[in-house]
């Protein structure tokens, strides 16, 4: 039985694209590394595009937060950033289409960035679907109401073809969806963020998106730490690096370090990180990864200096499209 992420936006703050000029770059650079590799002849493209990774290919994504958790018989959505408008169109092409479809789709806070993406959830419009909406935040109805008026939106909330219904959750409380369970914890960002943490076939998944982790030791952490205690998948915003999360301290934001220090101590066995900035591009997000990688090596060092065993974690950067089966990992 599958327990299956896929990540349809990993951005933050606001959608993002390359420039044109900076397509034409990354295009040279391929055209280089295709030649430099010894691949001459367009039969060997494929072989070539095969042997690259994907984000140095297209880069990590340009579309703000948006994950579908399926296991065999349970869908759910985390956030309704810019990424849902491409998870609806594959949704229209089954029972959304037909207006057989039932939704549940789990929002975390209410900044523009994880909301952008709603009024072009397609399945909103068809006549028998079913959308339902889960949040700690009491305000979920009349700010779901809001986004589908005007001046913001063209079509209004009484227009919608589907039944649109709302579920207030209670804090740090589990609710049973399906094959999930999903409790929410607080996170530590500007107007109350709230993240997940989800399971079913005997995996966890933490969902730990938008945070600036100010809460980070065991000690801070109270009802909270749940959270993240033995998850088999945390997923960390990881935004800045260390300099910029001290120059911008209460932004709401983390950097990779502060992750994998909580990941080492709640023993979580994998990390994704992810809130890519909107002006960080293909070799900045690869920067930050090689900044992580240091640190990475550095605790490990540094424990075995001190004749410490640090549990095995290991992690990536996400990219748009990245799918995860747990029950693989």
């Amino acid at each position: 039985m599958a327990f299956i992420l896929k990540y349809w936006g990993v951005r933050g703050s606001l959608p993002t694209a390359p420039s044109p000029e900076e397509w034409v770059k990354q295009f040279e650079g391929l055209m280089q590394g295709f030649f430099k590799d010894g691949y001459f002849g367009s039969d060997q493209i494929r072989d070539y595009i095969k042997s690259v990774p994907l984000p140095h290919i297209g880069g990590y994504g340009t579309a703000t937060t948006c994950v579908e958790l399926t296991s065999k018989n349970t869908q759910m959505i985390i956030d309704g950033g810019s990424g849902i408008r491409r998870l609806s169109e594959k949704m229209m092409s089954g029972q959304g289409g037909k207006g057989t479809g039932t939704y549940h789709i789990f929002l975390t806070h209410f900044h523009w960035d994880h909301l952008i993406g709603l009024p072009f959830f397609a399945p909103h419009f068809v006549a028998g679907n079913t959308v339902n909406y889960y949040a700690v935040q009491p305000e979920l109805e009349k700010m779901i109401r809001g986004k589908f008026s005007r001046p913001y939106f063209p079509v209004s909330f009484e227009s919608l073809g589907a039944k649109v219904k709302f579920h207030k959750l209670e804090p740090r409380q589990p609710m049973i969806l399906g094959e999930f369970t999903v409790t929410p914890y607080q996170l530590d960002h500007p107007d109350p963020c709230w993240g997940f943490r989800v399971e079913a076939q005997g995996k966890s998944y933490a969902h730990c998106v938008d945070t600036e982790a100010t809460r980070s030791l065991e000690s801070s952490l109270g009802p909270d730490l749940p959270l993240y205690r033995n998850a088999d998948l945390m997923y960390f915003d990881a935004q800045y690096t260390l300099p910029e999360l001290a120059e911008k301290a209460n932004w709401g934001h983390s950097a990779a370090q502060v992750g994998l220090d909580i990941a080492f101590r709640e023993k979580i066995k994998h990390v994704i990180f992810a809130h890519h900035d909107p002006g960080a591009d293909i070799h900045q997000i690869e920067a930050l990864r090689q900044q992580t990688q240091e640190y990475y090596e550095w605790r490990l060092h540094t424990a075995e200096m001190h004749k410490l065993k640090l549990p095995k974690v290991l992690w990536r950067y996400a990219y748009e499209g990245l799918e995860i089966d747990l029950e693989k990992l």
